[in-house]
């Protein structure tokens, strides 16, 4: 293949994979697969031990690694330049803001040249007395891929825990330590999913523990300098289809035990003051109803989808009497408000709510049922609330920014309504807010729904339709994605590139009938209001056809594969990180860790003929046809569990064996890393200047 047009002269053969047909019968239907092989049979292994990856597949995989590394030779400079910007645009140096916690502050940094933060304490209202409880880059040494999670203090100050992973697989180490001494208190705990939280005694933990499938399964209690074979089983759930996870009210007066899938929830407390104490169940599961749990002055507050309220609801009910039957609503659903997240204080609950793709605060007092909101004045914006350590206090820390405005923490003062700026996200290089513009706009779909996108682009940017744009998306589990600063996007706004996101269906951007919506059979409308976007930005002369590059990730690379299959025209690129695009096939392979739990949002092809022939409609892999189709690079990673590595490996062979053009197909696999892709914050960079560089190279941009 030789793109002069790209500045790509002469380039080796692309590879192309063995064609082993595996045929396979469902509900009276054939399919034939001729890339099934690359799925490892000792997945499991690998996902422990990358190592022990069949030599065929390794051998391809490397294969594709090189001939990625053969198209992208020419942007070298490129993406040495791109990184160098995004570093620089990193205070190396940084730190959170200290939350108090009693007699400590608590917060995390970094050291200039560090991959890993530092986790560190110091006493409470001081600027000196710093103690560093974890050193992530002294931990990271000797490992090729290092994340740390999870951080968490005793009630009594006196014991830290956490937990590693050091292949990307997810499964992690537990560790508690001292720490006054750093010295580990006991033994790890293997096979965790990293959840974990302190009883009120400082010397018990409850936490998660995964099956042979990678699926958190149980609960168990744990005291510190036990070992773990001696640990107690505190729940197991028995239906693959749901998984388990951990926490604790705000006051940490209960233990909380969540059983969930992505559309039912089931929720069990534990006396934090009492551990060993049998959990008491709240509500039982019902398909459909989601609520979680926190606690104010003796009664459960709870904020529940229950009896129809859609976008949610908030109610209460003594601790005696947990059950549905003796909940009272204090918050009314209010259709298209959708109630994100809530938190009690000892005098205020605080709700983070969505309406209209726009987030809001609401602090409601407890004493006399009074509210007000926190009001912002940007026209697209993000917003999160930091729960923080403490019950009992008066101020509240929230962080606010927009794709202009840097990342901004305040602390506000509930009773006098002032906010204290506590911290501006710092860019060492430079930027000025008044150099860019970030509007939100609305785009027609062909049902007469209107799809928000939020942009950013240079004041300077001609908008003619010449400028080449970047469409990101994801529309999956009911996430919103958060029209929020980064400082990465820069490097192609700065290059011309017009930066946008689609707010599709399938998110809860607009409320939950926006996520359902875009649900099950309905799947098809989160792809079309993509493409929906991708049009109406053309037509506004932001962009124009051909000359936009889509991009998404995990459940939106399956986006990105179907997008590409139904208006492969539209695209000039695809960027597809770890692309979840083997649709069919994943669904219908129960034993893998995700599949189970993830039959409610796409339908269970193994019972249902319906679900089988709904997925095989758009999954993007069974939809390869003879066709054009815009340059792609699909990015992997070896030891992901949630989106397996043969998946964007099977992808490609199918596109190079089926399309009829010349555009780039590559695939690039990190043999060392998993859904995350690289574990430190700057070798992440380098995966972002590659995806980049992709991006600018087929808008004739290398250059720039």
């Amino acid at each position: 293949m030789n793109l002069p047009k790209f500045g790509i002269g002469k380039l080796p053969p692309a590879p192309r994979a063995d064609r082993r047909p595996h045929k396979d019968l469902r509900h009276g239907i054939e399919r034939v697969d001729n890339y099934a092989w690359l799925r490892a049979d000792n997945w499991r292994e690998v996902m422990r031990d990358p190592s022990a990856l069949a030599a065929d597949i390794r051998s391809y995989l490397e294969a594709e690694n090189a001939y990625a590394e053969a198209v992208m030779a020419g942007t070298a400079d490129l993406q040495a330049k791109l990184f160098a910007e995004m570093k620089g645009r990193i205070k190396e140096d940084d730190s959170s803001v200290p939350a108090n916690d009693g007699p400590f502050a608590y917060y995390t940094s970094y050291v200039i040249g560090g991959q890993h933060p530092l986790f560190c304490r110091r006493p409470r209202g001081e600027t000196g007395g710093e103690r560093i409880l974890l050193d992530g880059n002294r931990m990271a040494e000797g490992h090729a891929y290092f994340r740390i999670t999870a951080v968490s203090h005793s009630p009594n100050h006196k014991f830290v825990g956490y937990a590693t992973d050091i292949n990307g697989s997810e499964f992690y180490d537990l560790q508690i330590i001292d720490a006054e001494t750093g010295k580990a208190a006991g033994e790890p705990i293997h096979n965790t999913n990293g959840g974990f939280v302190w009883a009120g005694d400082s010397r018990t933990i409850l936490y998660t523990r995964l099956d042979d499938n990678h699926r958190p399964r149980w609960i168990y209690r744990h005291q510190i300098d036990g070992s773990a074979d001696a640990d107690v089983l505190v729940y197991e759930e028995k239906d693959a289809g749901f998984f388990v996870g951990i926490g604790a009210t705000q006051d940490h007066r209960y233990l909380l035990i969540d059983a969930h899938d992505h559309q039912t929830s089931e929720v069990r407390i534990v006396n934090a003051a009492q551990p060993s104490s049998e959990p008491r169940l709240v509500a039982p599961r019902r398909t459909g109803h989601e609520y979680s749990v926190d606690h104010h002055d003796g009664r459960l507050v709870i904020l529940t989808n229950r009896d129809g309220a859609e976008d949610f609801k908030i109610a209460t009910v003594p601790v005696g009497t947990p059950e549905p039957e003796h909940w009272s609503d204090i918050e009314p659903h209010r259709q298209g408000r959708l109630i994100i997240d809530m938190v009690c204080y000892a005098d205020f609950l605080v709700r983070l709510e969505r309406e209209n793709g726009l987030p809001r605060i609401i602090i409601r007092d407890w004493a006399n049922g009074g509210e007000h909101a926190i009001a912002f004045d940007e026209e697209a914006y993000s917003l999160g609330i930091s729960h923080g350590y403490e019950y009992d206090t008066k101020s509240l820390r929230f962080t606010y920014s927009s794709m202009t405005t840097p990342a901004q923490v305040f602390d506000y003062d509930i009773p006098s309504r002032g906010r204290r700026l506590r911290k501006t996200q710092e860019v060492p290089s430079g930027h000025d807010p008044a150099d860019y513009v970030t509007r939100r706009v609305m785009a027609p779909t062909q049902d007469g729904e209107q799809v928000p996108i939020s942009l950013l682009y240079a004041k300077s940017a001609p908008l003619d339709g010449s400028a080449p744009l970047l469409l990101y998306g994801y529309g999956s589990y009911g996430m919103a994605m958060p029209a929020s600063f980064s400082t990465n996007c820069l490097s192609l706004v700065d290059r011309g590139f017009v930066y946008a996101i689609a707010h599709i269906r399938r998110g809860k951007d607009k409320g939950y009938r926006w996520y359902r919506d875009g649900r099950g059979e309905k799947k098809t409308n989160s792809f079309r209001d993509f493409i929906a976007c991708g049009e109406f930005l053309a037509r506004e002369k932001f962009t124009s056809r051909g000359n936009i590059v889509a991009h998404g990730g995990s459940a939106g690379g399956m986006l990105m594969g179907a997008v590409a299959n139904m208006a492969p025209d539209l695209f000039r690129g695809i960027i597809a990180e770890v692309p979840f695009v083997d649709v069919l096939n994943t669904m219908l392979d129960d034993t893998l860790p995700l599949t189970p739990p993830e039959w409610p949002e796409w339908g269970n092809p193994i019972e249902s003929e319906r679900a089988f022939r709904t997925i095989a409609a758009y999954s993007p892999y069974d939809n390869v046809a003879k066709q054009t189709y815009p340059h792609i690079i699909a990015l992997a990673g070896l030891t992901d569990p949630r989106v397996t590595y043969w998946e964007p490996a099977k992808w490609v062979a199918r596109l190079r064996a089926l399309r009829t053009d010349q555009n780039l197909t590559v695939l690039k696999t990190n043999m060392e890393a998993g859904h995350a892709g690289a574990s430190g914050r700057f070798d992440r960079l380098k995966e972002v200047a590659l995806s980049y560089a992709f991006a600018l190279l087929i808008a004739g941009k290398a250059g720039a």
